[in-house]
């Protein structure tokens, strides 16, 4: 597994979640939920990029239980766009079901209530997708 961080995008219309993992990819920690429809978004996003140098991007692409895309992923695809005129770092969609159901009950049971954990579920969405990532990318490394 090449050394460097990765990043991974929850994307939503409201919220944006964002991760980050430590440079050996051991850890996830949640970094900053950014605002969807913010007009310095696209700056913000260019801002991380810049300053956490990822080797790697991970968004988190809306899947359905059975499998199937959800509605949500041609908007998950536009933010892939514009991250893709921001980087030239390889960018992943993953699946990302049960990434938010997975953030609340974390937050649910550590004590936060759900009107305190808004922001936190996007960045600990964005936590469970990289941790996903990161797991895909050791079992490829260890074939």
């Amino acid at each position: 597994m090449q050394r460097g961080r990765r990043i991974a995008f929850d994307y939503g219309d409201v919220r944006i979640g964002v991760a980050i993992s430590d440079p050996d990819s051991i850890l996830a920690s949640p970094l900053t939920t950014l605002t969807a429809g913010d007009r310095k978004l696209e700056k913000a996003i260019a801002e991380i990029l810049a300053e956490h140098e990822p080797v790697a991007i991970y968004v988190g692409k809306p899947t359905n239980m059975d499998g199937s895309l959800g509605v949500a992923v041609e908007k998950a695809r536009t933010f892939i766009t514009m991250l893709t005129s921001l980087s030239s770092v390889p960018i992943v969609e993953i699946d990302e079901r049960l990434s938010t159901v997975t953030a609340s009950r974390s937050l649910k049971h550590s004590g936060v209530n759900a009107k305190d954990a808004k922001k936190q579920i996007d960045q600990l969405a964005a936590v469970a997708i990289l941790e996903f990532a990161l797991a895909i990318e050791k079992n490829k490394n260890e074939i």
